[in-house]
């Protein structure tokens, strides 16, 4: 377990703590580094191989530590994560990735059968990794929101609410977006929420899709959805009204 999940950088502290939780039963060894994603129109995030168009990364500005964890059961540890020459850093944002990474112990790739020499048996570990953002921000803020292309689409069990969510300006968004029916008679019901939803600079646009909820008891031919993306502030991002037919 990691808390927070993700750490921004936009004003005047210089440092901030990860709080990392060992919640195995055994003891574990975490190992810490930095790396680059991007994120994708879908949402996936995949390893940097050439740098975006102004893309820029926060590596040269962090320092952190302890670089490697070992926790046992139940144990807990802070990280220490500081800026550091940002003296003449230029504004917009930077987004790097504190990448935590589990590591198993060594041992042989195979072992001979006590019973048969000729037979051998493999023994293959998942190891496990979590990243979360780190960003730095310097400046104010140009960037805006705009949700278009709305569509629904019903399947066997489930009504899917699709969208692009499109960003412009020098900085990224991050917010929960919530979905309210309004009736034909003025009444309204929330059927949707998603918290934790992102746009990352340089991306220009975000592909969406969500699962609508208690739609079977609202009637989704008639009436409109309002659509709302706000920070976790409350600050409001973007909206759009979706007519229903």
């Amino acid at each position: 377990m990691i808390m927070p999940k993700r750490l921004v950088f936009d004003g005047s502290q210089r440092s901030q703590e990860i709080n990392l939780i060992n919640t195995g039963a055994d003891s574990a060894t975490y190992n810490i580094s930095i790396v680059q994603y991007n994120m994708t129109e879908n949402g996936n995030f995949e390893e940097v191989k050439e740098p975006l168009i102004d893309q820029r990364f926060a590596t040269d500005f962090l320092r952190y530590y302890p670089r490697q964890v070992i926790l046992g059961p139940s144990e807990a540890q802070t990280v220490r994560i500081q800026l550091t020459r940002t003296g003449n850093i230029e504004e917009g944002e930077y987004r790097s990735h504190l990448y935590f990474r589990a590591v198993e112990n060594q041992t042989a790739l195979g072992e001979e059968d006590e019973n048969d020499s000729e037979n051998i048996s493999i023994n293959i570990k998942t190891v496990f990794g979590i990243s979360i953002p780190v960003i730095i921000r310097k400046g104010e803020s140009t960037t805006s929101i705009k949700l278009s292309d709305i569509s629904i689409k019903k399947d066997a069990e489930d009504i899917i609410l699709s969208m692009n969510i499109n960003r412009s300006g020098n900085m990224s968004v991050y917010g929960e977006l919530t979905v309210t029916h309004i009736a034909v008679d003025g009444s309204t019901n929330e059927i949707g929420k998603v918290r934790g939803l992102a746009v990352y600079t340089p991306n220009t646009k975000r592909n969406f899709s969500m699962k609508l909820q208690n739609s079977e008891l609202i009637d989704l031919s008639k009436g409109s959805l309002q659509i709302t993306y706000k920070t976790e502030e409350g600050k409001l991002l973007g909206e759009t009204k979706f007519d229903l037919k």
